[in-house]
């Protein structure tokens, strides 16, 4: 399956069904009077938030979505059936915006959401609703309101805990794969990453998290070079984040500086995310250079620094454990938060 995280659709809810004009004709009855049906009511555009999809490659093949028109009233009262919606699945984590791409209508975050997009038309009254003791006789009808139509962007960030981040080739996908199990695509040259992964993390039956590996990120990602920041969105949701540096390079603070600056340049609050630095591929060397590398990237960080090894699987446990423990806390305090907003929003006297 292909990987699409943005998409311009369009959309146009349905007209309303027009009324009908129809007078009772039968044997014997003198005075019929008039049975015009109203017209049924146009199809809605609603969009919904289901769990199992984590792209939007559905819209890659379909742009266009077009609620039924309401069926047309009809003579002896009866009235047109309302038109078929028309419901818009799409991954937990989308966010719907306008066409300026700017204007957030929806964040779809979690499963079960459901708002609606467009309304129908109403139907129009058929000549039934018009007699009178004036106009016994009414020769016309409305017709159907017209239904809506605007053009959105859908744009995803995948639903993650902890996110992966770090340069080119620094062993994001090799780790993905030892503490999860998703199978991504694994090779020794930079950008073997094109899209974000996902793989669950089973430490324990109670200890359960979800972990989202983006490509990797060179200087001047914010301004577009390399694959730029556009998969850094799907990292927003994150509790924390991991940032793995290659042991093996030259300068390690200097690797960490890079990314460091490009998730602050992205904005919104990345740079401020509770951040795990790690030293990765420690299997490739031994143990005087691994502690000049770490000793060098601690200054840079102003912290402690993990060592972990994707290949060996060294440090991945104790790793993924105390990033689970981050996330935890940072659940917690996010519940805490919402029921005390929830207790200060009831009735009081």
């Amino acid at each position: 399956m292909k990987f699409l995280d943005q998409c311009k659709i369009y959309l146009r809810s349905g007209n309303g069904g027009g009324g009908a004009v129809s007078f009772r004709r039968e044997k014997y009855i003198e005075y019929g009077g008039p049975d015009g049906g109203d017209g049924g009511k146009g199809g809605d555009v609603w969009i919904e938030a289901v769990d199992g999809l984590n792209t939007l490659i559905d819209y890659r093949y379909q742009q266009h979505f077009k609620a039924e028109t309401g069926i047309h009233g009809m003579g002896r009262n009866r009235h047109g059936a309302a038109g078929e919606d028309v419901v818009l699945k799409v991954p937990v984590g989308t966010e719907v915006l306008d066409e300026d791409k700017e204007t957030l209508i929806a964040d779809m975050d979690m499963p079960g959401k459901r708002l609606l997009l467009l309304r129908g038309g109403n139907g129009g009254w058929g000549n039934d609703r018009f007699k009178g003791p004036i106009n016994q006789a009414p020769r016309h009808a409305n017709p159907g309101q017209e239904g809506e139509e605007r053009w959105i962007w859908l744009r995803l960030k995948l639903i993650a805990d902890v996110g992966l981040v770090g340069l080119p080739n620094a062993g994001k996908s090799t780790f993905l794969a030892a503490a999860s199990a998703a199978k991504p695509k694994i090779a020794d040259y930079p950008f073997t990453t094109l899209a974000p992964n996902l793989g669950m993390v089973d430490l324990s039956p109670s200890e359960r998290f979800v972990l989202a590996d983006i490509p990797g990120l060179i200087e001047g990602a914010s301004e577009g070079a390399g694959l730029g920041t556009r998969f850094l969105g799907h990292v927003e949701r994150t509790a924390v984040l991991i940032h793995l540096v290659d042991a093996t390079q030259t300068d390690v603070a200097e690797a960490w500086r890079t990314v460091r600056a490009e998730l602050e340049a992205y904005g919104e609050d990345l740079g401020d995310k509770t951040e795990i630095v790690a030293l990765n591929k420690i299997d490739a060397l031994d143990d005087s250079v691994i502690e000049m590398q770490r000793e060098a990237l601690e200054e840079a960080v102003g912290g402690k620094v993990r060592l972990v090894s994707g290949v060996s699987g060294k440090g991945v446990t104790e790793l993924l454990r105390e990033a689970y423990g981050m996330v935890r806390d940072r659940k917690a305090q996010v519940a805490e938060e919402e029921a005390e907003q929830a207790g200060g929003a009831g009735w009081t006297p």
